[in-house]
Formats: C-alpha cells, structure tokens, sequence
C-alpha cells in the first residue's frame, strides 16, 4: 500500500507549494488506495510555534486536504527519546561518532557533534519525475546527524520518523534533490528500506526566480482572505507543475484523483500565473447562485460608500454586473469602494460639464445632438437585454463616431471618467432613469 506523507515545518503561514506539495501527496495516495500523513516538523525551537502549526492544519483541512492519522499529530519535539535510542544504535554499531574536535561545552552544558560515517560511494536513486539520479557522496564528508545525543538534525529525524510511520513514497519539491543522498546514507546505515522518491517542480515567479514575498502573497492565508475559493486554489495548484495529458483544465477534487498520474509532472519549474488563478477563481465564481454571492462578498464585514446599499432593489439589479466583472472578492470591494458601482443607487449631477467632451471635439456643445438622438433612440428601445440597447444606439454610433457617442453617453449615466460601457449602465439602471441622466446631461450643456 502506497504510504506518503505532508510534514510541515511550522516556522511561519502555509506556504503556497506547501499546500501544493500536500495536494500531489493526497492524489497520489488516494487514486492508489493508499494513506497520506501529517507530520508537524517542529525541531526548530526558536521558530516554530503552535498557532503556525494550527494554521497549517486549519488551512490544509480547508482546501479538504485531511490525513489517515487524524487526531493524532506527530511532533518532531516530542520525539525525542525514539532519536536518541537510533542514535546511540548507530554510534553502538560504530556507524557514527561523536567528533571530539567540534564537542564543547556552551553556557555550562556539554555538547557533542555526532557525525555519520560517510562510505565515500556513489549512490544512485530513481526518482518518479526526474528518473535515475547519481551522486558521489565523497564531497560530503561525514554528515553530521545530531548537535547533541538529544538533539537530531533534520536529515536524521527525517529517515527515522519516515521509517517508523511506514512512508513508501517522499513526494517533495525539488529543492530537496540535494538532501536525499545524505538520508540514503542514514537508511543504509540503520539498515532501513528506501521509500521512492518523487521530486516536484518548483514554482516560479513570472520572472521564473523561486516563488517568494517579493513577488506578492505566498502564504495560502493571504490568497484566502483576498477572496480565491478552495476549488480555484486546488485547481490552479494541481495544474502547477502536473498536467492531465488534454486541453481540459477544470476539475474538482475527486476527478483530479482519478485522472492525477506522476507521469504527467513536469521536470521544469512551474511559473505561478496570476492571470491564470485569476481566471480559475471567476470560472469557480460563476457557478455561484446570487446568494451565494452575496454571502461570498460578505458586504457586512466592511465600510460601503455611502449610496451602496445591499438591502435595495438597486443591488440587486447591479449585482450580476459586479459578479460578471470581478476575479475575487478583494477586487469586488475595492471597486465598491471607489465608487465603481455608484451609478446603481444615485442620479450623477455634480460632474463637470466638459466631461462630456468626447477628446476630439472641439467644445463640449458638438456632444448635445449626439445625446439628444440617443435620448430618441432609447425612448422605445427595448430594455429587456443590453444587447437590445446596444442595438437601439448602434448603428447611429457607427454613423457619427463609437467615442463621439459613447464617451459623452457614458459619462451622462455614471458622472465618472471610468465606469461600465454605457449598454451595461443602462441596462441595470432601467429606461426611466436612463432617459432622465441624459436630459440632464443635455441641459447641463445647454446651460
């Protein structure tokens, strides 16, 4: 039975290719009857905490990520005595050392470097992804395994707890390569069998540099809050490094268990594009029922403009618009709140009149006919659909110039530089108003 294993280090929020590396993990466990575990790697004392490792947990169970060992979490720190017990069976079987030149005693207490002893050979392992790789351990030396007989180093505590919990298969980002012969070692010397190693491509900036804050959110916590949906994440991350051998790119989370093979992982770096989350996360979005939207936004959490009521017949008639047009629900709110959607609930008339200039009218008065032949064409015109007002004005657009036309009209309905197309408008704010903003904006021109 396949066994793997996600074993996070909880020094800091759930990185994005932590959650990834879990994903892969989890689809190849379960597409092969397996089990996947948790393992909270916790040995730096200074930096690891138990609010990181619940968020880990939190998060990874969120993206509906869970584990065969629920409920019970292994923690490096409280292991302790099990990597003493192995270490004094290496140094008993004379497989290890403590190296008397680097032990000393710091503030009162002894501490005793121990070092594997190293065979200086060639070792080769195949790798799922990346097929045989060879290393010559020579140039390692002997590894060091521990800082103290109660203090194991991470290479070591690896290979004894992978060992113990039964892990077949280390799925783990590439960035890993270079430790594996150094826990090759470590097995061969306790006389443990080797899991089969698969190795992820990392995941790359768009300047193709390793993922880091410097290129923007990286912690899972932050894509949350900003508004992506757990099946936008999960679908986007699967595709990071993994494809299924089609054109197709949406799936849920059991039908990327049944098509995930390794096979299809990438050997090169997989570039983290914005652009494309963005697009996974409308594609989940539109699926979205009305109130599911409105619950998704949670307007109540934050501070509305003024007119921006959620309770009015007015949001209802903007809000297909605004699910139409936003990637996430950070993107929703700020637009709100710059007042994007503010045509839905108040009538403009406090904008400047020369904003109705189309840029190359001479004088803002050449834009009154074209308003007043709309304000005719929209009096029976079919408001049912906005094609239908787009229709309505078309041809006549065409006739005297799209800008000359649809620049003054927009800026009629919405008082602003920069707001929906005027058919959009329109469309939610209904004939009656419509007419009403371009009579204003006529006579705002004839003043």
């Amino acid at each position: 039975m396949i066994v793997t294993r996600i074993p996070p280090s909880p020094t800091g929020h759930l990185h994005i290719g932590t959650a990834r590396t879990a994903l892969f993990n989890y689809l190849l466990a379960k597409q092969n009857g397996g089990k996947m575990l948790f393992r909270s790697e916790d040995t730096d004392k200074a930096r690891s905490t138990k609010e990181f490792e619940q968020e880990i947990i939190d998060g990874l169970h969120w993206l509906g990520l869970t584990w065969d060992n629920e409920g019970e979490i292994v923690r490096q720190s409280e292991r302790v005595s099990i990597y003493k017990e192995y270490l004094l069976k290496l140094i008993d079987d004379g497989n290890a050392y403590i190296s008397k030149e680097e032990s000393k005693t710091v503030l009162g207490t002894m501490v005793e470097v121990i070092r594997l002893k190293n065979p200086n050979k060639k070792i080769t392992f195949n790798d799922l992804v990346r097929g045989d790789i060879t290393f010559d351990t020579t140039e390692l030396g002997d590894v060091v395994i521990a800082r103290n007989i109660d203090d194991a180093l991470y290479h070591f505590t690896v290979v004894v707890d992978d060992y113990l919990m039964g892990v077949t298969h280390v799925m783990r980002g590439e960035d890993h390569i270079s430790n594996t012969p150094r826990q090759i070692l470590i097995q061969e010397a306790l006389g443990i069998e080797r899991p089969i190693y698969a190795h992820l491509p990392l995941i790359l900036a768009s300047d193709r540099s390793k993922m880091s804050k410097r290129h923007g959110a990286v912690a899972l916590k932050e894509y949350r809050e900003m508004g992506y949906t757990k099946e936008a994440i999960i679908n986007f991350l699967a595709l990071l490094g993994w494809n299924p051998g089609t054109d197709r790119e949406l799936f849920t989370l059991p039908e990327l268990i049944e098509n995930f093979s390794v096979d299809h992982i990438h050997k090169n770096g997989a570039v983290f594009d914005i652009k494309k989350f963005n697009w996974f996360n409308r594609e989940y979005l539109k699926k979205y029922s009305d109130d599911e939207f409105i619950k998704y936004l949670a307007l109540e959490e934050v501070e509305l403009p003024y007119c921006f009521n959620p309770n009015s017949e007015e949001f209802s008639r903007v809000l297909p618009l605004i699910k139409e047009r936003v990637h996430t629900r950070k993107e929703a709110i700020d637009e709100i709140k710059a007042g994007e959607y503010d045509f839905a609930f108040i009538t403009p008339t406090d904008y400047e009149t020369d904003l109705l200039k189309w840029k190359n009218d001479d004088s803002v008065k050449t834009a009154l006919p074209r308003l007043k032949q709309a304000l005719t064409l929209l009096e029976n015109a079919d408001f049912s659909s906005m094609e239908n007002i787009k229709s309505a004005l078309w041809l006549y657009a065409e006739e005297v110039g799209k800008g000359e036309l649809l620049w003054p009209l927009r800026v009629a309905l919405s008082g602003k530089e920069r707001s929906p197309d005027p058919f959009t408008i329109a469309f939610v704010i209904g004939r009656v108003e419509t007419l009403k903003r371009i009579k204003n904006a006529c006579d705002k021109i004839g003043e």
